[in-house]
Order: C-alpha cells, then sequence, then structure tokens
C-alpha cells in the first residue's frame, strides 16, 4: 500500500512503556553481554557494520524509527522530527545502507544534543563528524561522508519497523551500542535478556577474579561453567 505524506510525516511518539529502570540496568551492560545473551536465547539482534564514530562512544534507549527510500517525480523532504524527541529516545534511520548520501548531519547534531536525545542510529551515513565528537553526542553508523541526502532520499514513513544492520527493529526496542558495536533487543523480552546478560556477566566477572588470583584460565571456566554460558536454552 502507498504511503501517503500525511503517514511519511508523522512524528508519533515511541511508546515509553519501558521502564526507566531498566533502561539503566541495560545501560549497565557490554554489548558483547547482551550479544551473548541473545545467542543463548535463540535471538538476532546483533547490527553488522554499525560502529560508534568514536569508540568510547555509549548509547542506550528506546528506538525512534524513520525509514528513507530514494526520491521519485516526488522529492519529498528528508524529514523534520528532531524536536519532538528527547531523553531516552535513539533516532534509528533506515537509509538502506546506502553510502552515497547522508542523512545526519551538523545542525541535528547540535538539536539533538541540546533536547538530551540518547543517541543516532544510521543504517548509511553521516556527515559533519567534527560537531559529533566535539559535544560527544554518540552516534553509529557505517561510515561518513559529505554529500547530502536532499533530493536523493526522501522520508518513507516513520515510526515504523525498519531494519539496521540486517537486524529488524521496531519503535520501542531497546539499543545498547558501545566500543563494539550496536545490539537491539525486542521490547517485549527486554527482562529475559537482561537476566541473561547479567548472568552471563557475573560468570565472566568471576572468571577474570579467580585469573588475578592465580587460577589458570581452565580452572577457573571449569569451576564458572563457562562453557555454558552461551549455550542456547531455547530452539
Amino acid at each position: 500500500m502507498p504511503i501517503t505524506e500525511n503517514q511519511s510525516e508523522q512524528r508519533s511518539k515511541p511508546d515509553p512503556g519501558t521502564a526507566p529502570e531498566l533502561i539503566a540496568r541495560l545501560g549497565a551492560l557490554s554489548t558483547s553481554g547482551v550479544s551473548d545473551a541473545l545467542d543463548k536465547l535463540g535471538m538476532t539482534g546483533q547490527a553488522l557494520g554499525i560502529a560508534p564514530l568514536d569508540r568510547s562512544f555509549r548509547l542506550v534507549g528506546r528506538a525512534w524509527t524513520l525509514r528513507y527510500g530514494p526520491v521519485g517525480q516526488d522529492r519529498g523532504t528528508v524529514g523534520d522530527y528532531i524536536d519532538d524527541l528527547g531523553p531516552d529516545d535513539v533516532v534509528v534511520l533506515d537509509n538502506q545502507s546506502r553510502l552515497d548520501a547522508t542523512v545526519w548531519g551538523d545542525l541535528l547534531t547540535t538539536t539533538a544534543h541540546r533536547r538530551g536525545v540518547a543517541g543516532t542510529v544510521i543504517d548509511g551515513v553521516c556527515r559533519d563528524v567534527d560537531r559529533s565528537l566535539t559535544l560527544g553526542y554518540p552516534i553509529f553508523a557505517r561510515g561518513n561522508w559529505m554529500r547530502t541526502g536532499k533530493d536523493r532520499v526522501r522520508v518513507e514513513a516513520t515510526q515504523v519497523p525498519v531494519s539496521i544492520g540486517g537486524v529488524r527493529v521496531e519503535p520501542g526496542d531497546l539499543l545498547l551500542g558501545d566500543g563494539d558495536g550496536l545490539v537491539t533487543i525486542p521490547a517485549a523480552r527486554i527482562e529475559e535478556v537482561l537476566a541473561a546478560a547479567e548472568g552471563i556477566e557475573r560468570a565472566e566477572d568471576a572468571i577474570r577474579r579467580s585469573i588475578e588470583s592465580g587460577a589458570s584460565l581452565r580452572e577457573a571456566r571449569t569451576t564458572h561453567r563457562y562453557h555454558d554460558l552461551q549455550h542456547r536454552t531455547t530452539s
């Protein structure tokens, strides 16, 4: 069904159903721990090829989604949405992995930072990297290039399921990013993913302490059942 202009420009907020304390627990974890938990639960959520502009960047929050497509006879717009977002929102832009037209730059970074937006994720590229680095505003993308997306891409829809690094992301899903990349978690399964990831990270911390106390890696792994940590518990 064709997407109408009203649909493409709608700015509805994500369902704020995920409690702030769950977002805080997610923010205390690493993407590696969450990735292992996803594997253990038989889930996908590791976004391939999406990396931070700076390895020190961290990001956690709920997805606010936007999907771009190429322009046609109707050039449309690149969107005007950032003034409606705030803390705990992560801007998630699906530009279909395009590397030849940016959909994020200086003015969006400045506004998002002022509004306390948690960060931006792009399946595509951004530009004006220096502004992001100066402000410490976290952007996760496939890279950066200077050519504008104006008259090359247009908003197809907002607050719809999108694809980021080969992973489906729905409005309100949770995202966590760090120096190792980006993972996404369906909102409906956040509590079981948190429980699994926290268990894995506790076990790895215990293994690390054992090694630092003089145990061999083999002994520490056996004691804390390392090889069972990522085994699937469901098919």
